[in-house]
């Protein structure tokens, strides 16, 4: 849901606050609002992040938490599921707000689990696509509950190269080789109790 505001600059964004918890995304200078997540995507974000404790620490992991300001019509900021950071993102991000911007390196992963509805899927497989790639990101996932599939979106010569995976098919990331995951094991995860 957008928000029927003024357009708001980087900095407004920033210093944007209406005393709630409501999670916003800023799009090409307009406040949309960020809907509770269903539990499956949840459970299939945390999931990931077990995974990925077994082979980095877990400052380098950031889960639904940490923005990242990319450029489209107008700066956008987004909101991913899971990211991780390099150690040099890590120590640029510093004590301040948990806010990536434009002058700080790019994190290595971002993955964002696909929410039902044509909005979503638009979102995560088009706009975000093209955003992650401007903004240099090396790799991008895109776990998509009700197509039963991850695609792994690795950043070529500043387009993304995809391959999708599905049921038994490990999935392949160049930024993480040693990850041994398949996509039924990642989509099972969010129907566990």
């Amino acid at each position: 849901m957008t928000i029927a505001t003024k357009k708001l600059s980087l900095e407004e964004y920033l210093a944007y606050d209406d005393g709630t918890d409501t999670k916003y995304e800023l799009v090409d200078g307009e406040l949309v609002e960020m809907p509770p997540e269903t539990n499956r995507n949840n459970r299939i974000a945390l999931y990931l992040l077990s995974e990925f404790l077994k082979l980095i620490p877990l400052y380098l992991i950031c889960h639904k938490d940490t923005e990242i300001v990319v450029t489209g019509n107008r700066t956008r900021v987004r909101l991913p599921d899971l990211m991780v950071l390099t150690e040099e993102l890590f120590a640029a991000i510093g004590g301040g707000r948990a806010t990536i911007t434009q002058d700080m390196p790019s994190p290595a992963l971002v993955v964002e689990v696909v929410s039902p509805g044509k909005v979503n899927q638009d979102r995560d497989y088009r706009y975000k696509r093209s955003e992650y790639a401007a903004r240099g990101i090396p790799e991008y996932w895109i776990i998509d509950p009700g197509k039963e599939q991850v695609t792994v979106l690795t950043l070529v010569d500043g387009l993304y190269e995809e391959a999708v995976f599905q049921g038994s098919h490990y999935i392949v990331s160049a930024t993480f080789p040693e990850l041994k995951l398949t996509t039924a094991q990642v989509l099972a995860a969010g129907e566990r109790q």
